[in-house]
């Protein structure tokens, strides 16, 4: 066989192209085996190959790079890479003219939400032919819809002569990829003219024919023997800009008559069905992923996961396994489910207890046999790489009664020597932390189950990507290269908190992280696809920079954006801003800041917290100079004198002008926020007036070009690491490259009308939401819509004159019929999807929804400590049988053309 790969590409010195073959290893794996390609004028490309890997029979998957000093400059979009069928019978010679494939502008019709979930059609090979000398036409058609097939009509007989029954069918032989295999000695002539035609499975009643010129192809001469290969330009059809409803509900906030106090995946599948009956496309949920360290409430926070791969133990659902033998305990533990799942919110510590206990109850009854089957040891095998760190950390924290592996007396780090012992059946290490494979397994078997479901239902199962994880957690401890432990990630203020969020999770070392590819995140995005065909990257800011807080901090107002090009002395200085150190980077405490913050009790701080510098200048005695001895000092105290006298200390800790880089110390921040800060108060006006205008160049310019290039590093291979449709949260302190970036990559953005990007209005315009992007008007983050109505009645009332066109006062509570008409109004924005929470599609309905506003919230940033509990009031059963309530979600879907 001999293949010959022509394409045209223009380089420039020192650049060539490669060919890149991706061979199947093994079931998941993949290698490269790569070809250098010939020129003679840097632009027309060939490459010959005689002898194929031994992986790569009758199809071959490849793409095309370029190469610039033995490194790899760039590549073609690799999502669907190029594909070639061996179909033709007595191993020919195939010449293929190919062409370079950018990301395009749908790259979203060719996610697994579009194809596995919307469309739902199936590639096929091609079929083989006998032909002596043949022509295989290859295109992209992204724009059919659900139903259409491709065909290719032309001018020559051989392609029907125009007549639309006897075009020719094509085959889907990838995503959106449709070929066809022509007999090339039945043309008349060797200049082909031709266009393609999408008919629908019904007929041809209605074709959609192509709407450019016709196409031309030159047949070359060919032996026989030989097949001619042309990769032709995209089809030209009609935009089919799919618009899409849906819901965001946290797993956990599921409610059902057989649930155990919490939501789980069996609720899941209940809730896929209600998003289906009421001709919504998509269900969007919280991260499942495990966060146990505690064992108490605290562990609710579903954003600091302890396992990248790991569920919640919490989300399994009882109902789905075998009953309890012990009719004693089966039924001591129904009732503890009943009343847990009579009470309002989640308790979360008694509901993940009580789970535990039925969870390994049931594990001395059915584990051993259940591990022994064929589904379990496929499952052990494709997930033994984190599932065994994962077992041993979990047994680990349990016998040691803590999660920080730092004061563990042994294991501080995972050993990867043990890995076989774990592995093993027979011996004791594998007994000790089987009970973790175990409920693993049952959660990854239900969670396969709920997404088979949702893709048979047509649902589109959107996911959540934490941008951190839990510093005391196994992904820390398994592989402790990829973080640094000496910072901590939160994020700048915002609407939801002034003095910014201190997550506490660990800052990421990026450096190390490219030095494999990024493999960690990889991984990390692949094992999502096996349950979510869509996903939303929270605080997508943080692959261009993360919000980094010294370790001693508590909020986050001494953070820096990491990495960032901080300023040295001189350049400040060249703005016309005399730097000094001293009074610029440390707390500035003089007797009228004191006067002012503490009044009468100014004697007392200075007495106990406090020492004399110089002047009137006071500073922190070092017992109390960071927020972290001042927290512990407070300790255990409550009273609201004590918690007032501690927060005007953590307001001293932050105020400085400047705050010194923390790998480069000569190197300067602006401290963020600084101006509502007594440092600057204290600067004369001319002073502030250079100040400004330095602090705005530093955050909204300075570091642009910089943060472009550090995300291009990043997030390409992770979005092309799957299949999945790509969504972002893209809110807060957001610089112009963002946008660039996120344009470049074809990400969905997220769209809030109260939050608008456009700093010159105080409410977006929902007609000018692009279409790339998800329209929601709340999330788990921010107040409901009726939580948003009431909290602040003058901008309501604007909002009820501007956005909603209507005269005299907004009413308070809102109405039903008035929430309805906002939900319709964000269905009928340009956004390709627009999912609503649960709490907002329920605030239509006034004899539906829970009375009490307040007790609809998820979340509230501003407090890091919050306790994740809300869970709806009514069952998914009730609400699936309220039949006004559904049709009027089904009518505003459907109004909304969605």
């Amino acid at each position: 066989m001999n293949l010959y790969f022509n394409i045209e590409y223009q380089t420039i010195f020192g650049e060539e192209l490669v060919l890149n073959i991706i061979c199947k290893k093994s079931e998941g794996e993949t290698e490269i085996v790569s070809y250098r390609m010939n020129t003679t004028d840097g632009r027309h490309w060939t490459c010959r190959i005689t002898q194929l890997p031994a992986s790569c029979t009758d199809v071959i998957d490849y793409y095309y790079a370029v190469d610039s000093a033995g490194s790899e400059k760039r590549r073609e979009w690799t999502v669907e890479p190029h594909r070639l069928y061996l179909s033709v019978a007595e191993t020919p010679t195939y010449h293929i003219y190919d062409r370079w494939t950018s990301i395009p502008e749908d790259a979203y019709q060719y996610s697994s939400a579009f194809t596995d979930c919307i469309k739902r059609r199936t590639p096929h090979h091609l079929p083989s032919t006998t032909y002596q000398r043949g022509l295989r036409l290859v295109v992209r058609a992204p724009q059919l819809r659900s139903g259409q097939r491709l065909f290719v009509s032309g001018s020559d007989l051989a392609l029907g002569a125009w007549t639309l029954s006897r075009a020719v069918e094509m085959t889907e032989v990838n995503f959106n990829e449709w070929a066809v295999d022509l007999d090339a000695d039945r043309f008349s002539t060797h200049r082909i003219e031709f266009k393609f035609v999408a008919l629908s499975d019904d007929g041809n009643a209605n074709p959609l024919w192509e709407t450019s010129m016709n196409r031309f192809v030159d047949l070359p001469e060919l032996e026989k023997g030989e097949v001619a290969v042309y990769s032709l330009e995209q089809a030209f059809f009609e935009l089919c800009n799919e618009r899409m409803a849906g819901t965001l509900v946290p797993v956990f906030s599921l409610r059902s008559r057989q649930s155990f106090g919490v939501g789980d995946f069996g609720d899941l599948l209940r809730m896929i069905d209600f998003v289906a009956a009421t001709r919504q496309r998509v269900l969007q949920l919280l991260p499942i992923n495990d966060t146990t360290t505690t064992h108490t409430w605290t562990d609710s926070y579903p954003y600091s996961c302890i396992s990248i791969f790991a569920l919640h133990p919490q989300y399994v659902d009882l109902t789905q396994l075998p009953v309890l033998k012990d009719e004693e305990e089966r039924k001591r533990l129904e009732q503890i489910r009943e009343e847990l799942n009579t009470l309002p919110q989640i308790d979360y510590e008694r509901v993940n207890n009580t789970k535990t206990e039925y969870l390994r109850l049931l594990f001395l009854q059915e584990g051993k046999e259940l591990m022994k089957s064929n589904d379990f040891k496929t499952f052990f095998q494709e997930e033994a790489h984190w599932l065994v760190p994962y077992a041993q950390y979990c047994h680990l924290r349990d016998q040691y009664g803590t999660a920080d592996f730092a004061r563990w007396p042994d294991h501080n780090t995972w050993d990867e020597t043990e890995r076989k012992p774990l592995s093993t059946p027979t011996t004791k290490a594998y007994r000790e932390v089987a009970f973790h494979y175990f409920v693993q397994y049952l959660l990854y078997t239900q969670m396969r189950r709920a997404h088979e479901h949702a893709r048979a239902k047509g649902i589109i199962l959107k996911g959540d990507i934490p941008i951190g994880v839990n510093r005391h957690g196994c992904d820390v401890w398994t592989e402790p290269k990829y973080f640094h432990l000496d910072g901590q990630a939160g994020a700048p203020p915002d609407d939801f908190s002034v003095n910014g969020q201190n997550w506490g999770f660990p800052t990421y070392n990026w450096d190390e992280m490219l030095c494999d590819g990024c493999a960690w995140w990889v991984r990390r995005f692949q094992n999502m696809a096996k349950f979510f065909d869509a996903y939303r990257i929270d605080h997508v800011l943080g692959f261009f920079r993360i919000w980094e807080i010294p370790i001693e901090s508590v909020d986050g107002l001494l953070g820096q954006f990491s990495p960032a090009l901080g300023m040295s002395r001189e350049e400040i200085e060249a703005y016309g801003l005399p730097f000094n150190e001293e009074a610029f980077t440390r707390p500035f405490i003089a007797d009228w800041v004191l006067d002012r913050m503490f009044g009468e009790n100014a004697d007392q701080i200075k007495a106990t917290y406090l020492v004399h510098s110089h002047d009137d200048i006071w500073q922190l005695r070092p017992e109390y100079d960071t927020q972290r001895k001042i927290e512990q000092a407070f300790e255990g105290r409550t009273q609201e004198t004590d918690l007032w006298l501690r927060d005007g200390l953590f307001a001293l800790v932050n105020d400085v002008l400047f705050v010194r880089d923390r790998r480069r110390p000569d190197r300067y921040h602006p401290r963020i926020s600084v101006q509502h800060a007594f440092v600057y108060e204290a600067l004369w006006d001319k002073d502030k007036a250079v100040f400004n205008r330095l602090y705005n160049d530093y955050y909204y310019r300075r570091n642009n070009q910089f943060w472009y290039y550090e995300a291009m590093k990043k997030l390409p291979k992770l979005v092309e690491a799957t299949r999945m449709l790509v969504c972002a949260e893209d809110l807060g302190m957001v610089p112009d490259c963002v946008a660039w970036v996120m344009n470049e990559l074809r990400i969905l953005s997220l769209e809030v009308q109260s939050m608008p990007k456009d700093p010159s209005v105080r409410f977006g315009h929902l007609a000018a939401f692009p279409y790339r992007s998800v329209c929601t008007f709340s999330s788990h983050d921010m107040p409901t819509l009726r939580q948003w109505w009431d909290e602040n009645w003058e901008r309501t009332q604007e909002y009820y004159n501007t956005m909603l066109y209507k005269g005299g006062p907004a009413p308070h509570p809102l109405p039903g019929w008035l929430a309805t008409d906002i939900v319709l109004r964000q269905l009928l924005s340009p956004s390709m999807l627009c999912v609503l929470s649960l709490q907002d599609w329920m605030a239509i309905d006034e004899d539906l929804r829970l009375p009490d506003a307040d007790a609809e919230r998820i979340n509230i940033p501003a407090n890091p400590h919050h306790y994740w509990r809300y869970r709806m009031h009514l069952t998914l059963e009730e609400l699936m049988a309220h039949a006004p309530f559904c049709a009027a979600v089904s009518d505003l879907v459907q109004q909304s053309g969605r």
